[in-house]
C-alpha cells in the first residue's frame, strides 16, 4: 500500500476558530471538516467542504486546535501546500482556499485547474 507523505492543506487560525464555532452551533464537535477536490466546476476541479463523521482508513487527518480536518488521498495530492482561510469582511466574506497547485481559477473562487 502506497502512503502519501504530503504537507496537505493547513487552516489559518481564523478558519480553525470559525470551523469550531460552526461545529459547536451544530452540536457536532465530534465531526471532522472534510476538504475534497472533485472533477467539475468551470475550471476542471472544484472544492468541496463539509462536516463528516466517516473517516476512511486511508484518509489523512490533521488537527488544528480542536478542529480535525480529513482529506482523501486523491484530494491530498491536489491540496499539497494549500491553506484554508476565513474572512469576515463586507466584500470577501467566507472560506477561501489558497492553492499553489492551481494554474488558474475561475471567478467563483470554487473552481480551479
Amino acid at each position: 500500500m502506497y502512503r502519501y507523505h504530503l504537507l496537505m492543506i493547513t487552516l489559518t487560525d481564523t478558519a480553525a476558530v470559525k470551523v469550531k464555532q460552526l461545529l459547536e452551533a451544530e452540536g457536532a464537535t465530534e465531526l471532522a471538516l472534510r476538504v475534497a477536490v472533485r472533477p467539475g466546476g468551470c475550471s476542471g476541479f472544484s472544492y468541496e467542504m463539509y462536516f463528516d463523521g466517516d473517516v476512511a482508513s486511508d484518509d489523512q487527518t490533521l488537527t488544528f486546535g480542536d478542529v480535525r480536518v480529513v482529506v482523501d488521498p486523491a484530494s491530498a495530492q491536489l491540496l499539497e501546500g494549500a491553506s484554508l482561510d476565513y474572512k469576515d469582511g463586507l466584500q470577501d466574506a467566507g472560506f477561501a482556499i489558497n492553492n499553489p497547485n492551481a494554474s488558474r481559477t475561475c471567478g467563483c473562487g470554487n473552481s480551479f485547474s
